[in-house]
Parts: structure tokens; sequence; C-alpha cells
């Protein structure tokens, strides 16, 4: 699920290296993936109103239930705060 979210964010940055997408705990039905990308980047993965953040988190929910998994996807700024963007959106 990991490489799903890595693959759909660096098709969208014009600095593919600078993706990282982190595994954070949960139990073993649910985790969240942070998501770290470039600052110039940031608006990219967001979308606007926050359209292709929610639509990475979407396929990512249905690819984990299909795993019978549940995954969330948080967009974090360089200080892995949830961006403020980000902040509103169903994760």
């Amino acid at each position: 699920m990991k490489e799903l979210v890595e693959v759909i964010v660096r098709a969208l940055v014009d600095n593919p290296d600078d993706v990282l997408v982190d595994e954070v705990g949960g139990g073993d039905q649910s985790v969240t993936y942070q998501v770290r990308v470039d600052e110039k980047d940031a608006g990219r993965v967001i979308g606007k109103q926050g359209h292709t953040a929610q639509a990475i988190r979407t396929i990512v929910r249905a690819a984990s239930v299909k795993a019978g998994q549940n995954a969330t996807v948080e967009i974090v700024n360089a200080n892995g705060e949830q961006d403020s963007r980000g902040v509103g959106e169903e994760s």
C-alpha cells in the first residue's frame, strides 16, 4: 500500500526524489501514511480545495478495504505537522 501512495504522489510532483512516505503504526488492521513533499510541490498534492488529496485518500482507502485493512493518508509539512491546507479533509 505504501508503494501505491508513493507512485501516485511521485507522478504529481516536480521533484519526485523529495517524496517521503512514512507508515505510522495503528494496529494490525489500521495504518496511516504520512506524505512529505518539497514545499513547492505541496500545492500539487493537495490540489484546489483539497480535491487531489481527497482523491488520493479515496484510492488508498478503496485499495486498503480490498486488502482487508483500514488505511488513511495525511499530508504533513517538513516539521511533521499536518499541513493546514489539508485540515478539514476527511482522512
